[in-house]
């Protein structure tokens, strides 16, 4: 079971360190014309849940990997699904229901690391 959280930990940093660096270092005007939920937000809020993605991304792999504080790497997967939460709801509310699934999908392997790291395999 350690080796399926290890790959769920690596898939989530994967995916949330390339959105979160495309939002942070992209303009704000290509941003929206790719994803058009941008707009409903200022360019520091987007550069702000980039950095959020990205220290997230670190944190549910660096600590467990390092066994540097690693109570951080649940710790980080529990904010990466809240962080889907909110994604969720943007998109329920712009009745972008397809982009949900993604989330869901996102939400479930974060919750699955949360799970995993706290109580099948503690680190």
């Amino acid at each position: 079971m350690n080796i399926a959280i290890w790959i769920v930990q690596a898939l989530l940093a994967l995916a949330f360190v390339m959105s979160g660096i495309s939002k942070m270092f992209q303009p704000y005007e290509k941003l929206a014309a790719q994803m058009a939920y941008v707009n409903d937000f200022t360019p520091g809020v987007m550069r702000a849940i980039g950095a959020w993605e990205v220290l997230g991304a670190i944190g549910v792999v660096l600590p467990a990997w390092t066994g540097i504080l690693p109570w951080l790497t649940p710790l980080a997967a529990a904010g990466l699904a809240v962080n889907m939460g909110g994604a969720m709801a943007t998109h329920l509310r712009r009745k972008e229901y397809p982009m949900i699934v993604a989330n869901l999908v996102l939400l479930a392997l974060a919750a699955f690391v949360v799970y995993g790291r706290l109580v099948v395999v503690p680190l």
